[in-house]
């Protein structure tokens, strides 16, 4: 009965652990779509929100980070109990970054609505935030699925935020290049669209991270067909 209870209480911890990384996940996500909200609208109080709300996302990755110590400490997982742990700590590290980056946006879009000169260019980069979002919904549902293929789609994905991130640069540089009035808000907005790529790549890291959760592999920093094509071989694996 002991040795139930044991268990019984180690899977509770994993999964109040889990269920802390897809809450922090929520928010985060939330905060990028907010970001670009305020963004759009000027929405001032919205704008602070965001930049506000950042600590609440600290305070996740600090207290998740914690309990994933505790659980090692305590229960000493090992084989793939160990590898959600491994995983989680990861994944939250990403998550607080995506925070940083839709607090950037926020900044800038703080101070693209209170600048008192300079001309804004007419760029939308709505549609690239947007893709950035779905990687990062896509990638924490292959996290909580253990989805392989799920994985291979969100780093397919990243290629499409790549070319979207190029493609607002360039517009950037022509606005800059046809009207110097520009090169301020310009700038700013740049630093946005780089932010909102930023994003992806993290969605990106963490659907690698699921190979290791499932398979024990490393994918990282393997080039991107590589990856895709060692995704898809776990997952051929898997489906067996």
């Amino acid at each position: 009965m002991a040795h139930e209870h044991i268990l019984k209480s180690f899977d509770t911890d994993l999964e109040h652990i889990r269920s802390g990384v897809l809450a922090m996940a929520g928010l985060v996500e939330q905060q990028v779509t907010r970001a670009m909200a305020g963004l759009k609208s000027g929405d001032l109080g919205l704008i602070d929100e965001v930049i506000e709300t950042d600590q609440r996302v600290n305070r996740y990755e600090v207290e998740l980070d914690e309990a994933c110590v505790r659980l090692i400490a305590l229960r000493q997982p090992a084989a793939v109990d160990l590898r959600m742990v491994m995983t989680v700590i990861k994944t939250i590290t990403d998550l607080e970054r995506v925070g940083d980056e839709a607090k950037k946006i926020a900044k800038m879009a703080r101070s693209i609505h209170t600048a008192e000169t300079g001309t804004t260019p007419r760029i939308d980069l709505s549609h690239l935030a947007d893709m950035a979002v779905a990687m990062l919904r896509d990638a924490l549902d292959a996290f909580a699925r253990v989805d392989l293929n799920a994985s291979a789609q969100v780093v397919r994905k990243d290629k499409e935020v790549d070319a979207g991130f190029k493609g607002a640069m360039r517009q950037l540089i022509t606005f800059m290049m046809e009207d110097p009035r520009t090169i301020t808000r310009s700038l700013e907005l740049l630093f946005v669209a780089k932010s909102i790529e930023r994003v992806g790549d993290h969605a990106k890291n963490i659907s690698e991270y699921v190979v290791y959760l499932a398979k024990g592999r490393d994918v990282r920093h393997i080039g991107h067909e590589a990856t895709i094509a060692a995704i898809e071989e776990e997952a051929a694996k898997q489906g067996r």
